[in-house]
């Protein structure tokens, strides 16, 4: 009876043993899977940290922030990466992709896409009259019940309360379709998302993973000004 009880005792450790290497095994994995996706995500806010910074030594340099680059390069319209050669006669031909050869940034995020970017057109002008100019860019935001806030900017942009002059983003790991505020990031001119990254797709302004920074209007100005850039 004892050597049936052993045996059964050893049986069970036995078992007991392989379920424990089994549930570490998919929770390592599980692990894994989601620390690659944080250090992707940490990476690219860093990207977006370096590109905001970026666009400010473009300033300081030139006297001015630097065009977007197009989308699909036309004739006239300057090559892949680099700023557009037109003047931006809209907001809209101010927005597209973050000229990242003028910048000497990498070409895409840590998923691979293109860093998008919408500026001011007025700021792409040289030399920038600070007494006259209004940043136009707004980022919002959404509280718990789905309430839309500003994170930048206000109600109206103006020379007493100014909004942001430029916006760079990334659109994350992947497009979620019928997502309201992801939808609406690519199709914006002034108005920008930026909110915290949801899977949930009955979430307000649906599932999100958008990842956006705006160029700071302060820092913009004394660069410039450090750089004697700015009349």
């Amino acid at each position: 009876m004892k050597r049936h009880a052993r045996q059964r005792g050893a049986a069970l450790l036995t078992l007991l043993l392989i379920a424990t290497v089994a549930l570490s095994a998919v929770l390592l994995s599980a692990f894994s899977g989601g620390s690659g996706e944080r250090a992707r995500e940490e990476r690219t806010h860093a990207l977006l940290a370096q590109a905001s910074e970026a666009l400010v030594g473009f300033a300081a340099a030139h006297g001015r922030l630097p065009r977007p680059a197009p989308a699909a390069p036309a004739p006239g319209m300057g090559e892949a990466g680099r700023e557009r050669t037109a003047p931006c006669a809209t907001e809209a031909d101010c927005t597209g992709l973050l000229p990242w050869m003028d910048l000497g940034l990498p070409a895409a995020d840590n998923w691979g896409r293109h860093l998008r970017y919408s500026v001011t057109p007025a700021f792409t002008v040289a030399p920038l009259a600070r007494t006259a100019l209004i940043a136009s860019k707004r980022v919002l935001s959404r509280d718990a019940s789905g309430t839309l806030f500003f994170v930048a900017g206000q109600d109206n942009c103006s020379l007493a309360a100014q909004c942001a002059p430029a916006v760079i983003f990334s659109r994350g790991p992947s497009d979620v379709p019928g997502s309201q505020d992801e939808a609406g990031n690519l199709q914006a001119a002034t108005d920008f998302m930026q909110r915290p990254r949801s899977a949930q797709a009955n979430a307000p302004g649906g599932a999100f993973d958008d990842l956006l920074a705006a160029v700071p209007l302060q820092a913009l100005y004394e660069r410039m000004a450090a750089a004697k850039t700015l009349p």
